[in-house]
């Protein structure tokens, strides 16, 4: 410790530096001109490096073609046609099938690990710590191979069953993750320097927040795409939706300030965006209600290897009658009025995609200001890096996830019987015959009488 406290110049940890208290008599609201951190703020995190900003990344056909526009306009074109181009993208892999969007959800995820680890790199690097970013990878890998193994064993049941190698695998799985992590805890403790203990204990703990913030939550999306692809692309949509509309809504009549961590939020978007994303999700619901290719649990066909989108609809998915209370009969003259019933269920998804999905941004904004730093990355013109598109999408799959297991998702009769084939000859006759006794006890089955 003392020889950290004596160490100066590039080499002096900033985590160690000595905060200076907040002048109380200065102007702490003042904002600094570029990136909207305050005078009181810019002392309190003065230990902090800055990451280097950015350069910008807009194509330069956009540029030529809106030179003549202010800085405000420009920004809002190039927001609104890579915007554009994005929804078209998010469309079209749509149409590639599940397959495809579990891939590009593992891409987002390695994009938006990246994005932030390069944060803590770039802040960090001169202290050249031993294998920070080979431990951090090494441990991306390990979370994966845990959550994406779990997942083939529990969706590909019969054909992990049917491939030794699978098999072996499968019944290991949990031990092997368990030991790949414990090698890179060893190598992380090897990795010890002595006058950089704390910062490396800092980075360790930045790389696992990291993985919880990202990949467990990326992890889940896949989980509700199996569901359906409904449960996948309407959340998505409706935080998509929100943030447009928040912003346009901002835009032309943004006038009262929303929070401190975001200044260019304000009420008129946050209040705007939350009517416009309920509609959106009603009527989106309705469309997509009825298409089986969309409410269906996504399967594995054992038969063709490949993935299945078909069934016979839920209730869920089916059209319903619903009275309508007393004041809007007289408002439209209808008593009855028929929906789906998952269209009930957007509303609470697109309500969270409004009121609390934001606050995944704001957190984003309150990390991205801790730094100095405008974005997570430059990868899309106008719009910052990967993360800074998905920062709601992590907590809106969490909630999604949650409101699935607590309020949709039954027993599944396919997974029991994917279990039951799993065991021992003899424990699949003693169920059965537990099975049949529980069922003629219920009257379900007849009783049949014991040969003498």
């Amino acid at each position: 410790m003392a020889e950290l406290r004596h160490r100066g110049g590039r080499d002096t940890d900033p985590t160690l530096q000595q905060q200076p208290s907040e002048d109380k008599g200065s102007d702490g609201e003042q904002k600094v001109e570029k990136d909207g951190v305050s005078d009181s703020e810019s002392k309190v995190d003065s230990g902090v490096p800055d990451v280097p900003a950015p350069p910008d990344d807009t194509p330069e056909v956009l540029n030529k073609a809106l030179s003549g526009l202010s800085s405000r306009w420009k920004n809002w074109w190039v927001r609104g046609i890579l915007t554009l181009a994005m929804i078209a993208f998010f469309f079209f892999i749509i149409y590639l099938g599940p397959m495809v969007l579990m891939m590009i959800v593992l891409c987002v995820q390695i994009k938006c690990f990246h994005e932030i680890i390069t944060i803590g790199y770039s802040v960090y690097h001169s202290y050249h710590l031993p294998w920070f970013r080979t431990l951090s990878w090494y441990f991306l890998l390990c979370v994966n191979y845990f959550f994406y193994g779990e997942t083939v064993t529990d969706y590909f049941f019969t054909l992990v069953q049917r491939e030794e190698p699978l098999r072996i695998l499968s019944k290991y799985h949990r031990f092997i993750s368990f030991a790949l992590y414990l090698t890179g805890f060893c190598m992380f403790v090897l990795s010890l320097v002595k006058k950089h203990y704390r910062l490396q204990f800092y980075m360790f703990g930045w790389t696992h927040v990291t993985l919880l913030i990202v990949v467990t939550q990326s992890h889940l999306i896949i989980h509700n795409l199996f569901e359906g692809m409904i449960w996948f692309i309407v959340p998505i949509s409706c935080v998509i939706c929100n943030d447009i509309m928040a912003y346009m809504f901002g835009f032309f009549f943004g006038r009262t300030p929303l929070i401190k961590l975001s200044p260019k939020k304000t009420w008129e978007g946050f209040i705007g965006g939350f009517f416009a994303t309920i509609v959106f999700g009603i009527v989106l619901s309705y469309f997509m209600a009825g298409y089986r290719y969309f409410v269906c649990p996504v399967e594995f066909n054992n038969d063709s290897n490949s993935f299945q989108v078909d069934c016979e609809p839920s209730e869920l998915f089916q059209l319903q009658d619903y009275a309508l209370p007393g004041v809007l009969q007289t408002v439209t003259g209808w008593a009855t009025v028929r929906l789906y019933p998952f269209q009930i269920h957007s509303i609470a998804l697109s309500s969270f995609a409004s009121i609390m999905g934001p606050f995944g941004g704001f957190f984003a904004s309150g990390f991205k200001r801790a730094f100095k730093i405008k974005d997570f990355a430059n990868t899309i013109p106008g719009h910052g890096g990967i993360m800074d598109r998905f920062d709601c999408q992590y907590l809106m799959a969490t909630f999604v996830n949650v409101y699935i297991a607590s309020f949709i998702r039954g027993p599944n009769p396919t997974k029991v019987i994917q279990q039951l084939l799993a065991l021992r000859a003899d424990q699949q006759l003693h169920i059965f015959n537990s099975l049949k006794a529980h069922l003629i006890e219920k009257g379900l089955l007849p009783a049949v009488e014991e040969a003498a």
